[in-house]
């Protein structure tokens, strides 16, 4: 399935993306990072804004991202970050890696833009070890039934064409479920900071873990 380009949006996201971070998102960022370790891979990295909330626990990161022009600043703030970083070409709904490699996947603000997003979970539930956690920061739909079929309507007409995809009305929860995961460890948030509709949007934040043993993964080398 070949994804539709998002060039010019990938041109002007990173000056709103900055934004974002001084009005309280790069906070939530460190908070949602910062008891990671191990093998960690993140999806749609874009600019590579996480990067700088890696804490030195995470032994290797492998970052996927599927736009030119986002994955090469994303490369530039590779090269500044702390943690060793690899940034990679692909999508969340192809994933070119092994499965079962990862301790941990991340996922900021990017389900709500995928193509398939159950193509997506079931890739990222795939990659994860037995025990492995998704770690996420996602805007999602209301629980109010009137004003999700109304996110739904300004999704169709306006928000997902100007903002690369992104959807508002996502029941991203439920999707993570579908494909298998624990959810037992998200919550709901609220981030009245971020621009409208978004500032009304509930967000999920925390962990969602794929059942069975636990403990991180070994890399070729044999090292943790």
């Amino acid at each position: 399935m070949a994804r539709r380009p998002r060039r010019l949006f990938a041109r002007w996201y990173p000056g709103l993306a900055a934004s974002l971070e001084e009005r309280g998102l790069g906070e939530w960022r460190r908070r949602l990072l910062s008891g990671l370790e191990g093998r960690v891979l993140e999806v749609g990295c874009g600019n590579g804004a996480n990067f700088p909330h890696y804490p030195d626990t995470v032994g290797e990161l492998v970052a996927v991202e599927p736009e030119a022009h986002l994955r090469d600043l994303a490369r530039e703030q590779a090269a500044a970050s702390r943690v060793a970083v690899t940034v990679l070409d692909g999508r969340a709904e192809a994933l070119p890696l092994e499965s079962g490699s990862f301790d941990a996947v991340v996922s900021t603000l990017v389900l709500c833009s995928v193509d398939d997003q159950d193509r997506a979970l079931a890739e990222i539930h795939r990659v994860l070890r037995p025990g492995g956690r998704l770690w996420c920061l996602e805007h999602v739909a209301s629980a109010n039934r009137p004003i999700r079929w109304a996110e739904h309507a300004f999704d169709a007409v306006f928000w997902s064409h100007a903002f690369g995809g992104c959807h508002t009305g996502r029941d991203t929860g439920a999707a993570i479920e579908r494909a298998g995961l624990r959810t037992d460890d998200l919550e709901a948030r609220r981030y009245p900071d971020l621009p409208f509709p978004l500032s009304v949007s509930p967000h999920l934040i925390g962990a969602a873990r794929k059942p069975g043993a636990s403990g991180p993964v070994e890399d070729s080398a044999g090292n943790r």
